[in-house]
């Protein structure tokens, strides 16, 4: 495989596992405080991915003792990332909160253009104007509903649009991180840091009190925040920004999909979402659109290579 081909796996990877943390963060959150299912996730991330790069390469825990400058303000991002985007989702509904968190993956597509210099071919740029429409169509009823809204439901979509930009804070540095440092390397600073700065702010006691499904629950998030991450790192450093940003943007439609079957199943673990035609339509010309964006610059190499 390609870098590029690599780069594009990794960004599916991380998309496939991101849409399904939404809903079950949704359910975590009825067990547990948001902030601990937060430090929760990351110290699940830290301790599994400490102990793989302990027995592989033992070298690479010394950036826990003296990290890049820039990684510390990664770091920070991700930090308040999870917790915006975990209040957001306590606050509203998996589906509303993927509605604005994907606002950082956009920032990121803008600042690979504007800050690493990236070049959008034609074809690229359409597929970019495709899936916004795409995403218009798709979240309209969701965004309505979101504007008509007030009180909790409004402060679950600020915290979840905090959360936004610090990803694309942290997405940005992480982008200039892993050209000189491994991508193993800088997760351990970034799930280590966060799951000392979190432990202030989290209630032990509870977590005595819960029973082993909720403890399958909470074991979930950190392995799907350790493979996710170290996936998206994986992501930035064999491709670009914007064509690891378009992929990932669509993780929104299988938290979609998977809302809309639990919703025909009638679950009782997880209110259920009702999407129009509308909804559904959007989501095809999203997908379109990704694939205008990813697979544009792999024809042309192809037809160089005749």
């Amino acid at each position: 495989m390609t870098n590029n081909q690599k780069g594009i796996l990794y960004a599916i990877i991380t998309a496939f596992f991101w849409g399904f943390l939404a809903i079950f963060l949704k359910i975590a959150v009825q067990e547990v405080a948001p902030q601990t299912v937060v430090w929760f996730r990351f110290v699940v991330a830290f301790v599994m991915l400490a102990g793989w790069q302990l027995f592989k390469n033992p070298s690479s825990l010394k950036i826990l003792i003296k990290p890049p400058k820039l990684l510390l303000f990664a770091a920070i991002g991700l930090s308040w990332n999870y917790m915006g985007y975990m209040l957001g989702i306590h606050y509203t509904s998996p589906s509303n909160a993927q509605v604005v968190i994907q606002t950082g993956p956009i920032i990121l597509a803008l600042a690979g253009v504007l800050f690493f210099k990236e070049r959008l071919q034609k074809v690229q740029l359409i597929g970019f104007v495709v899936a916004t429409i795409g995403f218009a169509f798709f979240y309209s009823q969701q965004i309505g509903q979101m504007i008509g809204q007030q009180g909790q439901y409004n402060m679950g979509v600020l915290f979840t649009f905090s959360g936004a930009i610090a990803w694309a804070i942290y997405a940005i540095f992480q982008k200039q991180l892993v050209v000189s440092n491994s991508s193993a390397g800088l997760n351990l600073f970034l799930f280590g840091f966060p799951a000392i700065v979190y432990i202030p702010f989290i209630d032990f006691a509870p977590l005595t009190e819960i029973n082993w499904i909720w403890w399958l629950v909470l074991f979930f998030l950190g392995v799907n925040t350790l493979v996710a991450y170290s996936c998206l790192a994986l992501a930035l450093k064999y491709t670009q920004a914007n064509k690891v940003s378009i992929i990932i943007i669509i993780n929104p439609i299988i938290t979609f999909v998977t809302m809309g079957i639990l919703t025909k199943m009638n679950v009782s673990w997880i209110e259920g979402e009702h999407f129009p035609l509308l909804s559904i339509l959007g989501a095809v010309i999203v997908l379109s659109g990704a694939a205008l964006v990813v697979g544009k610059r792999e024809k042309l190499k192809k037809q160089s290579t005749n």
